[in-house]
Order: structure tokens, then C-alpha cells, then sequence
């Protein structure tokens, strides 16, 4: 039978791991947030200052196609496309947000000399255009895993589309999705998820 000390040692490592993973989730949502529309003020006191956007707010550059509407109704071959072009605000802010400065998207000079002939952005931040398009099913979208492959670069400028189709309902609120990125015919990123679409809360 295990000690006291053992569970409290069993104990301070699960509240160690835990707060890790809740502050490297807080970090990936503040680069998303920053990723999709939301700059960094100018008074340089860094991410916990920028200017909020609003919840459901979309901004006028964004497009949403979504085949339901109603929680209840969701089923296999439901889908949902968000579509947005990457620009050079977004992978500033994403590197800013998510720490990730490799020079191959930051760095013109450097990124010439590489096998891209130039900058691209970030794959973690094409891959947010899923999380977006994801967070438009109706209801309270939680993720609960993501598999991704990367198959072309994406360039500063490039408009894409993330396309999300359940192709499993999986009981009690949960589904499974392709989850695709393209750049017209043109596949980014393949993968599937597995979402929990829950009620929302009353107002």
C-alpha cells in the first residue's frame, strides 16, 4: 500500500504536470488568438495587451460555409470551411505569441537559401484555419485530438481554405473529422480530429 509521502509525491508531480499543460495550452491559445485577427498593441507591453475581439466576432476578411446550424442535428458528412489569407501581420504575430522565431519564417535573406526559396509561414499557424473552422460548429467545440501531415509550404499572401466534414458520429457528442487545408486544388494540410460538440452554456 503505497505511503503518504508516496502519494504526495504522486501528487506535486500530477500538479506540476498539469499546470505545464495548462500553461502550453493558455501559450497556444494566445498565438491563435494572435494568429487570426488579434494584434499586439503598440504600447510594447507584449501579448497581454492586445486588443480583444469579441466572442462569434468574425471579421470581415474572414468566410464561413456551414451545412448545419442546429446542435442536434449534426451527423456524418456535416461540414464546416473557414477561409482566411496568411498574412505577414499573422505569421509576426504568431511568432511573437508562440516563440517559435525560425528564421525560415522570418528571415528573408535566410529562407532564400533554403530548399522553399523564401519565407513561409508557420505550419502551426495553418494549421489554426482547422481550430477556426472547427469552433464554428454549433454548439461548444472541444477538441479532444488532431492528427496533421503537411504536405505544401504555405507563402505570405496565400489564401486557404480549412475544410472540416464528420465522417463519424461517435456517441455521447462526439465526433470524428477529415480536417483539410487547401490553397484551391491544392492540399496544405491533411489530418482528422476528434471533437466533443457540447451544449453551450445558458446566458
Amino acid at each position: 500500500m503505497s505511503s503518504d509521502s508516496d502519494r504526495n509525491a504522486l501528487l506535486d508531480t500530477w500538479t506540476q504536470t498539469s499546470s505545464h499543460m495548462f500553461n502550453s495550452v493558455v501559450a497556444a491559445n494566445r498565438a491563435a488568438f494572435a494568429a487570426f485577427g488579434v494584434q499586439p498593441s503598440d504600447n510594447g507591453d507584449g501579448l497581454d495587451t492586445v486588443d480583444r475581439i469579441e466572442a462569434d466576432e468574425d471579421l470581415p476578411e474572414w468566410h464561413v460555409e456551414l451545412t448545419e446550424t442546429d446542435r442536434g442535428r449534426l451527423g456524418v458528412g456535416d461540414r464546416v470551411e473557414f477561409t482566411k489569407t496568411i498574412f505577414e501581420e499573422d505569421v509576426q504575430a504568431f511568432a511573437a505569441a508562440s516563440g517559435d522565431t525560425n528564421p525560415l519564417h522570418l528571415d528573408d535573406e535566410f529562407a532564400s537559401k533554403t530548399r522553399f526559396k523564401g519565407r513561409i509561414a508557420h505550419g502551426t499557424l495553418v494549421g489554426g484555419l482547422i481550430s477556426a473552422g472547427l469552433a464554428r460548429l454549433p454548439g461548444l467545440t472541444i477538441y479532444l485530438s488532431q492528427d496533421l501531415e503537411f504536405h505544401n509550404p504555405v507563402r505570405v499572401g496565400d489564401r486557404l481554405t480549412a475544410v472540416c466534414e464528420i465522417v463519424e458520429d461517435l456517441g455521447d457528442d462526439q465526433y470524428r473529422l477529415t480536417t483539410r487545408v487547401r490553397d484551391g486544388d491544392t492540399v496544405i494540410i491533411d489530418g482528422e480530429a476528434v471533437v466533443l460538440v457540447d451544449e453551450l452554456p445558458e446566458e
